[in-house]
């Protein structure tokens, strides 16, 4: 069974959730919120796949991928009310689509021999990438630039799987022990407010 694949649709999901239910934030209809939920979900991994010279893109060729994210949406729109009250959920999804696709790009980064800097790289773009897109599109500072302990999450997931991968340890164990790592990092960030520091200049 690839795992691997199974992951990333997982993350797809989780990812298509959160983009969805932001779209429901700003009262977007139906298709603004697919819209959303395809751009979070797939638009880091198709950055990944360009840039790794996987041509056409996997997002483009599994049309699974298309539907996961079109479903995840669907129950955004249809639910979105009930987050609502619960705006920790949309953060939830957040934070674990972050840890899942930081494993999925530290992983396929590995399999085309990248050394660590380009694994780190290719996995923050993939963690990222769609939440960029996301926020552009509605017009908000990217979450990567703002948020505490964002791109940091992705990065320290990527190292422990570069750390695990070098040791010989099983790929499995590997992606999932990355993909804990930056979640959970996420999510100790978000419950203790850590941030990085920032600039304290002059307001213009």
């Amino acid at each position: 069974m690839n795992w691997l694949y199974y992951f990333d649709l997982f993350g797809v999901f989780v990812f298509g959730l959160s983009g969805g239910f932001d779209g429901a934030k700003y009262r977007l209809d139906l298709f603004g919120i697919l819209v959303l939920s395809l751009a979070t979900s797939l638009g880091g991994g198709i950055m990944r796949d360009v840039i790794l010279g996987s041509h056409p893109p996997n997002a483009f060729i599994n049309q699974t991928y298309f539907f996961t994210a079109v479903l995840a949406g669907l129950v955004a729109f249809f639910f979105s009310k009930r987050v609502e009250r619960h705006f920790d959920f949309v953060q939830i999804a957040d934070a674990v689509g972050l840890g899942v696709f930081a494993a999925i790009g530290a992983a396929a980064a590995s399999a085309y021999g990248l050394g660590w800097f380009g694994i780190i790289l290719m996995s923050v773009l993939t963690a990222t990438g769609g939440g960029v897109v996301r926020d552009l599109l509605v017009r908000e500072i990217p979450m990567i630039l703002r948020a505490d302990f964002y791109a940091s999450a992705a990065i320290i997931g990527s190292i422990v799987y570069i750390s695990l991968d070098s040791l010989g340890i099983n790929p499995d164990i590997s992606l999932a022990a990355s993909a804990a790592t930056a979640t959970l990092s996420r999510f100790i960030a978000m419950r203790f407010g850590f941030r990085l520091p920032q600039a304290r200049g002059k307001h213009f």
